[in-house]
């Protein structure tokens, strides 16, 4: 017998690895309300369609090819965090890439920002340098960043709603029509909607019925019925009202559809395009990329999901490796982002279940419909994506809301108003120069405030790969 126990317990000991990692799996996809977590998959299309939509009419971007990519990110991603963590087109490199000529920028250019962006990322964070970034950036600064980006969504969701759009060249036309098929009366109602079934996103409490005055059956009746309207998925339902209209604007739309993948083929990148790529996307989306794609969303990450534990690390990694694959393949430049993260946890997203199943429709839709979707975004009413877009940016507003004291909050103001009113990278040195002022002027005599993430550190352990 003891010969028999001492020969299984290795034998349990080479299997534990693999089945504490298919535990991992399973519990990181599990879905906490299939109908939420469909419904929160909806929450980052407000970003990612306009940007892939301009890009593919404006640069001639493979939609089949960066849907096929997209959808294995995703569905990685969701694996390997458990949380509804984004993927979102760069948005730096997007903004020179519609801004340019084909032949100054075109996809050559953007494949070569997307990878030299991504490799950057990846060596600071195997070297261990983004981690340390992450420690030593005070919390002040980092809402800040959130809180211009999160105001720099929404205003660009109220200029969805009331200016009609040309997407490939990137600018506002004339005042949306009060009705029609993509009028401003639709959208206001879908806005209107999104607010009464999601309220103020605030989770939902369970309530003390009183039984005073023969009012507890009325108000069993009335928490019901509110609980009901905050179960129907309203992201997932203005989408699909999105796509029938998209049809009812243009029939014909059912014709152009041809079945069946892009051709993915390797895209060849010459000096030229690699120095314009590197010079004119990835110098300016780096900041952007450090800031909002890695240090935002994993202090986001944390407000969240504070159970779970990210390392800015595993996260920068993961952003370079998505890049160094698929830009290869002509894939759309991709990263994480803290407005993605805000607007899929606003509709219900709560596990890597969320992101895995949009990864699985991208991928599907990919390979089965290819580049003729491209018909079908572009007639989507874009006041309808105003509408996703706007709650995403409110979401990650508010969680500035956390700084409670005078000087943390003149800190991250100072760092929002010149984020919107330059870049974010401007808007970070002079919150961090800003924030060391402050702290010399006060040391001594009270205690500086705005503790970098630091404080965090034991939470974000560098657990995932």
């Amino acid at each position: 017998m003891e010969s028999q126990s001492q020969t299984s317990q290795p034998e349990t000991s080479k299997r534990s690895p693999f089945a504490g990692m298919f535990h991992k799996l399973r519990t990181n996809l599990v879905f906490r309300s299939k109908l939420a977590e469909l419904n929160g998959a909806m929450g980052d299309l407000g970003t990612y369609i306009p940007i892939v939509l301009a890009l593919t009419l404006a640069k001639d971007l493979d939609l089949g090819t960066t849907l096929i990519f997209t959808g294995i990110y995703n569905f990685i991603t969701g694996a390997v965090y458990g949380v509804p963590m984004p993927v979102q087109p760069m948005k730096s490199i997007a903004a020179v890439a519609i801004s340019s000529t084909a032949e100054d920028f075109g996809i050559p250019e953007i494949m070569a920002a997307g990878i030299c962006t991504g490799g950057i990322l990846f060596v600071l964070g195997i070297s261990g340098l983004m981690q340390f970034v992450f420690n030593i950036i005070p919390l002040s600064v980092v809402r800040g960043i959130q809180l211009s980006q999160g105001l720099a969504f929404a205003m660009s969701a109220v200029k969805y709603v009331r200016k009609e759009q040309n997407f490939s060249k990137s600018k506002s036309l004339g005042d949306r029509p009060w009705l029609g098929l993509d009028g401003l009366v639709l959208a206001l109602v879908c806005v209107l909607f999104i607010v009464l079934v999601n309220g103020d996103g605030e989770e939902e409490q369970k309530e003390e019925e009183e039984d005073r005055d023969g009012s507890r059956r009325s108000k069993r009746r009335w928490v019901s019925i509110r609980k009901g309207v905050a179960n129907v998925p309203s992201a997932l339902l203005i989408f699909l009202l999105g796509v029938v209209l998209a049809f009812v604007r243009k029939p014909s739309l059912i014709h152009d559809i041809k079945f069946g993948p892009s051709t993915i083929k390797i895209v060849r990148m010459n000096k030229k395009a690699w120095k314009n790529g590197f010079l004119k996307g990835t110098i300016p989306q780096l900041p952007l990329s450090v800031l909002n794609s890695v240090v935002a969303v994993c202090k986001l990450s944390y407000d969240l999901f504070p159970e779970k534990k990210f390392s800015a690390t595993s996260v920068s990694m993961t952003v370079g490796l998505m890049n160094l694959v698929g830009c290869w393949f002509g894939a759309m430049p991709t990263c994480h982002g803290a407005g993605g993260l805000a607007g899929q946890y606003k509709f219900g997203g709560r596990s890597g279940g969320c992101v895995a199943l949009l990864g699985v429709a991208k991928l599907v839709l990919g390979l089965v419909l290819g580049g003729s979707l491209v018909g079908i975004m572009e007639k989507f009413p874009v006041g309808v994506l105003g509408a996703l877009l706007l709650f995403a940016g409110i979401e990650l507003a508010m969680a500035a809301r956390d700084m409670n004291t005078k000087g943390d909050a003149f800190v991250m103001l100072i760092c929002t108003a010149v984020s919107l009113g330059s870049n974010a990278a401007l808007g970070f040195v002079a919150g961090i120069v800003l924030y060391v002022v402050l702290w010399m002027r006060n040391y001594g005599r009270v205690k500086p405030s705005g503790l970098p993430l630091q404080i965090d550190a034991n939470r974000c352990s560098d657990e995932h790969p």
